[in-house]
């Protein structure tokens, strides 16, 4: 794993003692982007999702210009692509009074960008649904734990469905699937990840057609493809859905990356 270059504070170095609320309290909210020559694809949609975390989670307005500083600050200097992390929480929160409203602390962590991911995924499901899924929180921890449960099993990550089998997204990402009508998007409760919505945003402007509607795991061979879309990988495609296997669709999966560079990056 890449080592952080930066973590930053409210635009500071951040010290021990600033991350202690941190790591005692696992209560707060982040969203992950990769910036390159000082900008970001759907950098607006992040700032959005920031500021609405932050007034449902601590009852406070997260200024997009107060961020768009500390990302410019921990970018400052840096010539080649760089991850970044923007993690929201607050050192006034106090555990026994969580309905006042609190200042919300952000913490920048900039590291180099790693190659991205292209190997085709093979991913186990599992009935499993995420706490406060419209919130990108921190709770991770069940999201990893079922990752590991997948790669026990022989496979690389995790799907969830839901009692009935239908699918809602990964343990980190969202799942889109190729049909004889096009995309199709899983109609379930998930976190409406970026990078899904750059591609529809994309798919739109190419007028390729793009739909939401349930699917099950019983619908699976009625698709031709599947594919995985985070903020690391904007588009990855998956081999197999359990004993479901999908075929390659290299044509496909090079509309839908073009589809996501239609956004330009927005500058910080």
């Amino acid at each position: 794993m890449t080592a952080p270059d930066r973590v930053e504070l409210n635009g500071e170095p951040a010290s021990v003692d600033d991350l202690r609320v941190l790591v005692q309290t696992n209560y707060g909210h982040f969203s992950a982007m990769r910036a390159e020559d000082g900008g970001v694809r759907g950098l607006d949609l992040h700032l959005a999702r920031l500021d609405a975390a932050t007034r449902e989670l601590f009852g406070t307005a997260l200024d997009p210009e107060r961020v768009r500083g500390y990302l410019r600050h921990a970018l400052a200097g840096s010539d080649k692509p760089v991850a970044l992390r923007v993690n929201v929480f607050s050192r006034a929160l106090d555990r026994d009074q969580l309905a006042s409203s609190v200042a919300a602390d952000v913490l920048v962590i900039a590291s180099s960008a790693r190659p991205a991911a292209l190997a085709p995924l093979r991913v186990k499901s599992f009935v499993y649904g995420r706490d406060s899924v419209a919130i990108k929180h921190v709770g991770t921890f069940p999201l990893f734990a079922h990752r590991r449960r997948a790669q026990l099993a022989g496979f690389d990550d995790a799907l969830f469905v839901d009692a009935a089998g239908a699918i809602s997204e990964g343990s980190i990402w969202n799942v889109g699937f190729v049909g004889a009508d096009g995309i199709v998007w899983p109609d379930a409760p998930q976190l409406d990840g970026i990078s899904m919505q750059l591609l529809k945003r994309g798919l739109a402007r190419l007028g390729i057609a793009s739909t939401t509607r349930a699917v099950t795991l019983a619908d699976l061979a009625g698709y031709r493809a599947a594919f995985f879309t985070n903020a690391s990988v904007p588009v990855r495609a998956i081999s197999c859905i359990d004993a479901q296997a999908f075929a390659g669709e290299d044509a496909t999966f090079a509309m839908l990356s073009a589809a996501y560079a239609s956004n330009p990056p927005q500058a910080i």
